[in-house]
């Protein structure tokens, strides 16, 4: 899959679940109940432990029917390790130059993270293919992306923290490609207690959230 086609077919899911977990194990479990309810898109963090060989084995166990990404990358050295794993994305909280070089050497979707506008420019004029956007939540949630989209409309922007099933919609229409969920969807506590239907249902209900904003007038 190519750098663009990755893009659309993240734009086109709506939805990265960013996957923080206590244990490899307990992330792979995270991984195959959001599989399970329809979001092929996966962000596995490097607080997981042995986040890169959880990415390496995401990658056996599912091949293409996963899109997977590497988040909470903060140095070229780290994305360049997740990218050898499979990791077709890499996702950042902040702005490291040296990580969207690298990654733009190796043809990989790059997400570095920003907040304010001069640093959502600077992310972009850096070679970011997508803006992280967070902490969106601590500064307005879905109003502030619509504030940001106003003057920087040609910005893909993805806005994580904050993002829930009650905002979901509000932050596509505010002009989001996509959304960044964290813990709303990615249950670990209902994961380690034997209820992971609990979090392939809330996928769906994300997924359904999306399509039906996008819809909408």
């Amino acid at each position: 899959m190519t750098k663009p086609e990755v893009i659309r077919r993240i734009a086109e899911v709506g939805v990265v679940p960013v996957v923080r977990a206590q244990s490899a194990d307990e992330a792979m479990r995270v991984v195959e109940a959001i599989r399970e309810g329809g979001v092929p898109v996966l962000e596995i963090t490097m607080t997981v432990p042995g986040a890169i060989g959880v990415i390496e084995q995401v990658g056996r166990r599912f091949g293409a029917d996963v899109l997977l990404g590497a988040g909470t990358v903060l140095d070229a050295e780290t994305a360049r390790a997740c990218i050898l794993a499979g990791a077709r994305f890499v996702v950042s909280p902040a702005l490291d130059r040296g990580t969207i070089e690298l990654c733009r050497r190796y043809s990989v979707a790059v997400m570095p993270g920003a907040l304010t506008p001069t640093e959502v420019m600077a992310a972009w004029t850096a070679g970011a293919d997508v803006v992280k956007i967070f902490p969106c939540g601590a500064v307005g949630g879905a109003s502030y992306i619509k504030s940001l989209k106003a003057p920087l409309p040609q910005v893909e922007m993805i806005p994580t923290g904050g993002v829930s099933v009650k905002t979901a919609a509000d932050f596509i229409r505010a002009g989001s490609m996509a959304l960044g969920v964290g813990a709303d969807l990615v249950d670990t506590a209902a994961i380690r207690d034997g209820k992971a239907r609990l979090v392939t249902e809330k996928a769906r209900e994300y997924v359904r959230l999306v399509q039906e904003a996008r819809a909408s007038p």
